[in-house]
């Protein structure tokens, strides 16, 4: 038997053993506790549970209405950060990935916003956004167009899109750092032979770029939505879920019921619904991923 080889893999197991703890004690016991209390109508506070089964989830798909409007208000945010936030992003991408003067200026410029702290970005909007004193309608004033000025994250016609702006803003940032890694793996003899063929840039575009680009495009997507989804910070630093329930997202309404209506086995239900939900479009948008694959 070889003694140091042993005591060389206990030693290993001995330096990987505190992470192994915290891991355990932070992240996977509360993940299984939470399947646990799913089944049990808890006030988080009293020593008894009363065991109700599945009616947690019942009730949360087909009679907890706020709770599909929070899913609804999450999809309008994910959608305009899918289509407008990454178009945002490939279009600084192409731009930074030329030849230009100060290029590696706006790549740290253009990451800034994703690394700030989504509360002081939140509160920085809502002072732009302010019905009274906002930087917005201070310039739509002075611009002639003070009819279109309101409060603009009070106003239930505007506020779910005003926390949309916000939260593309803030997310545009790592879709670009991400799409320009992915032009500049392209090899530029590729757009050299295909210019000497008499090739133009959009022709460039569409028949080199976006097929090599396609798993980009797709891993962009994916992070763009599971992002988007859990959106939480910026909400809470503007709207709160407010007025009414027109920006409450998943989280928040997650969270009410936990504190607000002291339900937390029906919040534990609410989150495994969502996880699932997560899960499921992670997975079709994986599967499509390589399904893409094959034809690039």
């Amino acid at each position: 038997m070889n003694w140091n080889r042993i005591l060389d893999r206990v030693t290993t197991y001995l330096f990987v053993l505190p992470a192994v703890c915290l891991f355990s004690v932070f992240s996977l016991i509360p993940f299984f506790k939470v399947f646990q209390l799913s089944v049990f109508e808890w006030d988080g506070i009293s020593p008894h549970m009363n065991f109700v089964g599945l009616d947690n989830f019942v009730t949360a798909i087909f009679h907890d209405a706020s709770w599909w409007l929070s899913m609804r208000n999450a999809g309008v945010i994910t959608l305009l950060a899918l289509t407008l936030q990454n178009l945002l992003a490939l279009m600084l991408a192409l731009i930074v990935d030329r030849e230009i003067e100060g290029k590696n200026f706006y790549r740290i410029v253009f990451y800034l916003p994703p690394v700030l702290s989504g509360i002081v970005v939140g509160l920085v909007w809502n002072w732009i956004f302010d019905g009274s004193h906002g930087l917005l309608n201070y310039a739509l004033q002075n611009l002639g167009w003070g009819q279109w000025a309101r409060a603009w994250l009070a106003d239930p016609k505007t506020a779910l899109y005003g926390v949309a702006v916000i939260h593309m803003w803030k997310g545009f940032g790592w879709g670009f750092v991400i799409l320009l890694a992915g032009l500049q793996a392209i090899p530029r003899e590729f757009n050299e032979a295909a210019r000497v063929d008499g090739a133009g840039e959009w022709t460039i575009f569409t028949k080199i770029t976006v097929p090599l680009m396609l798993p980009v495009f797709f891993l962009v997507s994916i992070l763009t939505i599971l992002g988007t989804m859990q959106i939480f910070d910026i909400i809470v630093a503007t709207t709160n879920g407010g007025p009414g329930y027109h920006t409450e997202v998943p989280i928040t309404r997650i969270l009410a019921a936990m504190i607000g209506s002291s339900r937390f086995g029906y919040a534990c239900s609410l989150g495994i619904l969502f996880g699932l939900i997560l899960l499921a479009v992670s997975m079709v948008q994986m599967r499509l991923s390589k399904w893409s694959s094959r034809y690039t």
